[in-house]
């Protein structure tokens, strides 16, 4: 094997090792609205919940609306507390996060 090949080979081994445990811990959030309350769910790709996980509610300014924690379940809802473009985030442990988006169609239609 040539001494070039085999570092491209080592190189893409270990990027393939390391890129594996950061999907792992990677968190899914999902939300929807239904009769004037908005639902989330958090969990981890292997389907674990994110269980007392922070939820921070911002409107389009970017304005923090509300703040809570998931259940034991991950799930965590509250009142739709303003028609707008809604960013919902979850921070979990080890400073993972991520964000969902509801639109404002969809706030006002769940209404």
């Amino acid at each position: 094997m040539k001494p070039s090949l085999f570092r491209w080979g080592l190189a893409l081994l270990l990027i393939l090792l390391f890129a594996a445990p950061a999907l792992a811990h990677k968190v899914n959030l999902f939300a929807y609205v239904e009769r004037g309350v908005v639902y989330t769910e958090s969990y981890f790709p292997d389907g674990s919940p994110v269980a007392g996980g922070k939820v921070l509610v911002y409107d389009s300014q970017k304005s923090l609306l509300l703040e809570g924690k998931t259940d034991s379940k991950g799930l965590f809802h509250f009142a739709i507390p303003k028609v707008d473009d809604l960013t919902i985030a979850v921070e979990a442990s080890m400073g993972h996060r991520n964000s969902y988006r509801l639109k404002r169609s969809e706030v006002e239609a769940g209404r």
